[in-house]
């Protein structure tokens, strides 16, 4: 199945726990009865500080993050969470009222694996969160679907991908993009096909913030980098 069919799939991801990072206690009400009338389990922080001890007690199954809080910024600890060994492989959701396109390329430079603005929709955010979880809470249940290129190893059901048998930690977004190339060996996407493919339809992000994720793919592969081509004025392939 592919992310964007995620979008749209309602089923619930049972027993997900949430952080939900907020300074304004009406969106923090808000967030947490929708998603909580959805099956997830919504704790919620009011400030960066807040955050940082409770995610110190205990790890959450997403953290959803505003961006502009007291004190710590959202910024700030997603920077900690991503350079923590405990918590970089942890999916983040950013939400906030900053909606430029500078904003949308430094999160997701920093490892978020979804940018949503404010004002949301409710049910686009809980599909949004719910799509995240799937793709990082799905079963081993096999590798029929593996991928293997050369020394590189992508297996879907495991959500792990390995080189020469080391294993590589990818955000979600960015294992999503590298199994969609791979699996299309040869094939040209635009940054618009692959965003529609990883995140569905309804989604705000730019070509600038494909090229974000692509950047963070190649370094993250070392020396398998190579195999994400870039084909100039039209986008991105995977090739041997």
């Amino acid at each position: 199945m592919t992310a964007g069919a995620d979008m749209n799939d309602e089923r619930p991801v049972p027993g997900a726990r949430v952080l939900f990072v907020e300074d304004d206690e009406d969106i923090r009400e808000l967030v947490r009865y929708n998603l909580g009338k959805e099956g997830f389990e919504v704790s919620v922080a009011e400030t960066g500080e807040q955050a940082l001890e409770m995610l110190e007690a205990a790890l959450p199954d997403l953290v959803l993050l505003d961006l502009m809080l007291p004190g710590i910024d959202g910024l700030e600890i997603c920077r900690r969470l991503n350079r923590d060994g405990r918590t970089a492989d942890l999916p983040v959701v950013m939400l906030t009222a900053r909606g430029e396109e500078s904003d949308i390329v430094k999160g997701l430079e920093l490892g978020a694996d979804d940018y949503i603005t404010k004002p949301f929709r409710t049910k686009v955010l809980t599909a949004r969160v719910r799509a995240v979880l799937r793709r990082r809470l799905r079963p081993a249940t096999g590798d029929g679907d593996a991928v293997y290129v050369q020394d590189l190893s992508i297996l879907p059901e495991r959500h792990e991908v390995s080189l020469a048998g080391e294993l590589i930690e990818l955000t979600a977004t960015e294992f999503s993009i590298l199994l969609h190339l791979a699996r299309n060996l040869g094939c040209v996407f635009t940054r618009q096909q692959i965003v529609k493919t990883v995140h569905g339809d309804d989604y705000p992000v730019t070509g600038r913030s494909v090229d974000v994720q692509i950047v963070s793919l190649r370094k993250k592969l070392g020396a398998a980098g190579k195999y994400i081509e870039t084909v100039r004025g039209v986008g991105y392939r995977f090739a041997q």
